[in-house]
């Protein structure tokens, strides 16, 4: 049975590979979709990857995966640490959430230390780069073969 999994990427992840390549690493976001699904292709996941600068949007793809995914890993980038929009679509769902950052947050300046999206989330990866993606997409394949 294939599982569908959406991945959902939120402000200025499409700029990754050009912006703060020390913190972020060279890969575009492109090439951490073609990882992605790649991943999914050899491990029978119906991957959705999609990204949007604009936070209406995001919350629109979570209430989305409603009816339409298994389970859904999110990068909310900077609205990690100010959308209670996106934690309220978050807590709609019934299904399992992990939340994802390619960076520590907890190593970086102290407004990031706080995520309001952690408490929808089911457990959260962070501080591996772009790696941090396919171990999301290990762990979901997981908890939903559980």
């Amino acid at each position: 049975m294939k599982h569908k999994i959406t991945v959902i990427n939120g402000p200025n992840l499409n700029l990754l590979g050009e912006r703060e390549k020390e913190k972020y690493g060279n890969l575009s976001l492109k090439d951490i979709d073609e990882q992605c699904k790649k991943f999914a292709v050899a491990n029978e996941i119906d991957l959705t990857f999609v990204q949007s600068n604009i936070e209406g949007e995001i919350v629109d793809l979570i209430q989305n995966c409603r009816n339409k995914s298994s389970g859904l890993i999110i990068n909310a980038a900077g609205y990690t640490h100010t959308s209670v929009s996106i934690l309220d679509a978050l807590k709609v769902l019934k299904i399992p959430v992990i939340e994802l950052h390619i960076t520590n947050i907890y190593n970086r300046e102290d407004f990031r230390h706080k995520s309001l999206i952690s408490k929808a989330a089911h457990g959260i990866i962070c501080g591996f780069g772009v790696d941090g993606y396919i171990m999301a997409l290990k762990a979901m394949k997981k908890i939903l073969i559980k």
